[in-house]
């Protein structure tokens, strides 16, 4: 699973499969904004769990 990117932010999603858990690293212009934490089952987090939560994300943000 890659980056996204949206308006000068990047999105660097990092999960742990034994821990079901992952983080999506925000940077702007390579400079660390926040980590957003995120919880998931099955084998790996899914991709739309992931644009959802950059949506959610860009809407609170305003990006």
């Amino acid at each position: 699973m890659g980056a996204i990117e949206r308006n000068g932010y990047r999105f660097e999603p990092e999960f742990s499969v034994v821990g079901k858990s992952g983080a999506i690293h925000v940077t702007k212009n390579g400079k660390f904004i926040e980590e957003v934490h995120f919880d998931f089952t099955g084998e790996f987090p899914e991709h739309n769990q992931i644009e959802e939560l950059v949506n959610h994300y860009c809407f609170q943000h305003g990006i």
